[in-house]
């Protein structure tokens, strides 16, 4: 089974899709997706459909859902001719205790697929090997067409997901712009980090890279604002001033002169780990 969840939902066995467009089935098949080869509880699947009270009727209609993603698969099975491998739904949607279980077999996953080159780009970074990370985190990124599940209904179990995901995206998109840095592509990183602290004004790493790439370009004055509406920000909506390590990022720019390096080429670590952004200087 084939299946995407970083853009549209797409699920395809045998080549042939048994994404539903009803919008409750589709979110069942989006939870499954998500936990494929663990089962998936009764209990998480009719909080995800109806919240913390259910009608009365979640068990049969939820067995209503099970039923028609089954008649999708059967259709699946019979165009791509596994019926004469003896295969049938119920081999890939399985009935459980206590749940649903939906086999992934060796298919294809986008979200496998980006965690790999993820993993591989982290691994060069840690060698300090930046062109192979920026490659590798570049390829990870490129897989996301949208936000993750983003023509699918969520619920609480869904939303948790999405918003994991997400992080994990930022995360790679924080790594792959450091490694871009390394490799001294300041200027071709200034169109794209305009629009991320736009889009996320409290991201402090980004900020940082942010300050990094306008000081290399020659903007010194700019890199300054920078942090200045970071700050603001932080202080205005969280009542807290920027970490110690891009307070530090800042003095190192004040106390450079202007189009020379910053003092001592000092770096800033990124906020949620060990990794650090690329010298000032």
């Amino acid at each position: 089974m084939d299946t995407d969840i970083l853009g549209t939902l797409g699920v395809r066995e045998k080549g042939i899709s048994i994404a539903p467009s009803a919008p409750k089935p589709r979110q069942v098949l989006a939870l499954l997706v998500l936990h494929t080869d663990q089962v998936v509880p009764v209990t998480m699947m009719t909080e995800e459909l109806w919240g913390a009270e259910p009608p009365r009727s979640a068990r049969p209609t939820l067995q209503t859902y099970i039923l028609q993603l089954r008649e999708l698969i059967t259709v699946a099975l019979e165009h791509g001719g596994a019926t004469n491998e003896g295969r049938c739904a119920k081999d890939v949607l399985l009935t459980v205790p206590g749940g649903y279980l939906l086999k992934g077999g060796e298919g294809t996953s986008d979200v496998r697929e980006f965690e790999r080159l993820a993993g591989m780009g982290y691994r060069a970074m840690d060698a300090e090997d930046f062109r192979e990370a920026a490659r590798c985190l570049c390829e990870a990124l490129a897989l996301w067409t949208g936000p993750a599940l983003a023509d699918v209904q969520a619920g609480p179990h869904l939303r948790t997901q999405i918003k994991r995901l997400e992080e994990t995206r930022l995360c790679v998109l924080d790594q792959r712009i450091e490694a871009d840095l390394r490799l001294g592509r300041h200027r071709e990183l200034l169109a794209e980090l305009t629009v991320l602290v736009s889009k996320y004004p409290m991201h402090e790493s980004l900020c940082g890279q942010y300050m990094v790439a306008l000081y290399r370009s020659g903007r010194r004055g700019e890199a300054l604002e920078a942090y200045q509406r970071l700050r603001s920000t932080l202080v205005r909506s969280l009542g807290l001033e920027p970490s110690a390590a891009l307070a530090k990022l800042q003095r190192s720019i004040l106390a450079a002169r202007p189009g020379g390096s910053a003092v001592n080429g000092t770096a800033v670590p990124a906020p949620s780990g060990g990794r650090r952004l690329a010298p000032v200087g």
